[in-house]
């Protein structure tokens, strides 16, 4: 089967056409700008089109598109796997842009320029929340009036899904076990970033919530603020809600501590003596291992911890600051071995021999997991 993914954000286009029986990917590229000023690129139906018109002159369609899976972030309650889009799938994507204003609607947008570009191609949607559905109510419930919570759909629902989904599942293999019979703590870490309890291949509790803001320090996103802040700014700092919507979503983590949301360059500023990026530093290794202690307790214990995305797959120093020391909770971190792998390219074991939790490294690939989950559904 040959699929065309395509990841839709505001003013993007990301596109990849695999041919899963073949193992490979065919094309694949990046339109940007879309709409802004000055840009040859109007919309994103003008988007797809230009897609279409670089697939055809490379003769990637001449073999045909099976489908089309499209990166869609908040399935809120509804969606629990991958969907066959028809118009009341649009509908309900539609619905839910209020949970994710900056996301969904320009997922749809891709959606329906895909559907013209493509008719008679089944489109399907893959949805970051839907491998998080599995959680318990205790891990997704927040303390506020059920009613209220009922009604607004306020809970946790977490992301990063199909990135967690897959390297758990390539986790298995690197463990010679099936899907189902692992414990892990995975750590999606890039400018956004998200930790999850997997017991038995299935999520059990993650760091992001009801939005992305939620758990872990981001490039730019605070993750965990007592709720208190938000009136304290409010009140006494006089923003308005908009404004700390946007303060805390694009303004705060890395950005807000050491005025750069790169992680390559808050190091070099660290290593240069800038004391705020040394501060940001430890704040964000801190959060990342108090969650890591968490899920390891969430879990009784796991059989590996995974990293990846692009910090997770790099940055030697981050992962230390993780899981370096946690001997007494059975992960034994092999200093010279995770100083050594930087963007591997495949999966790594960086965890010292005697380790009874190993330390993974394993290169995401969501593109292709959306395929697979694309067509496994078809």
């Amino acid at each position: 089967m040959r699929v065309l993914v395509v990841n839709s954000g505001s003013s993007s286009l990301k596109y990849r056409l695999l041919d899963l029986g073949a193992g490979t990917t065919v094309a694949g590229g990046l339109v940007e700008r879309i709409g802004e000023a000055g840009s040859d690129v109007a919309d994103h139906a003008a988007a797809l089109a230009l897609v279409v018109t670089r697939l055809r002159d490379d003769g990637a369609l001449d073999a045909g598109v099976d489908a089309v899976g499209h990166r869609v972030v908040h399935g809120g309650e509804r969606f629990s796997a991958p969907v066959v889009v028809d118009d009341a799938v649009a509908a309900a994507v539609r619905e839910l842009a209020p949970l994710a204003p900056l996301h969904n609607p320009p997922n749809l947008l891709g959606i329906e320029a895909a559907r013209a570009a493509f008719p008679g191609v089944p489109q399907v949607a893959v949805f970051d929340t839907a491998f998080h559905q599995s959680m318990p109510p205790a891990a997704y419930t927040y303390a506020i009036p059920r009613d209220l919570a009922r009604r607004h759909g306020i809970r946790r629902y977490g992301f990063h899904g199909t990135s967690h989904r897959y390297v758990a599942r390539v986790a298995a293999g690197v463990l010679g076990r099936p899907a189902d019979a692992v414990d892990l703590v995975t750590l999606h870490l890039g400018n956004g970033a998200s930790a999850c309890a997997v017991r038995a291949g299935r999520s059990v509790d993650t760091s992001m919530g009801l939005s992305p803001l939620e758990g872990l320090v981001m490039g730019t996103r605070s993750g965990d603020v007592d709720p208190a802040v938000v009136f304290h700014l409010v009140s006494d700092a006089g923003l308005a809600p908009d404004e700390v919507d946007g303060l805390l979503n694009r303004a705060s983590g890395l950005r807000g501590l050491a005025g750069a949301n790169d992680l390559r360059e808050v190091h070099r500023r660290a290593s240069s003596g800038d004391r705020d990026a040394a501060l940001a530093l430890d704040v964000y290794g801190h959060r990342l291992r108090k969650y890591v202690g968490a899920y390891l307790a969430v879990l009784g214990g796991a059989d590996a911890v995974v990293f990846t995305g692009g910090v997770g797959e790099n940055d030697p120093d981050v992962r230390h600051r993780a899981v370096g020391g946690l001997d007494r909770l059975g992960v034994v971190l092999d200093e010279a071995a995770n100083a050594a792998v930087r963007g591997p390219g495949r999966p790594v074991d960086v965890a010292a021999a005697g380790s009874s939790c190993r330390v993974l490294v394993i290169p995401t690939d969501e593109e292709r997991e959306i395929a697979e989950q694309a067509a496994g559904l078809l």
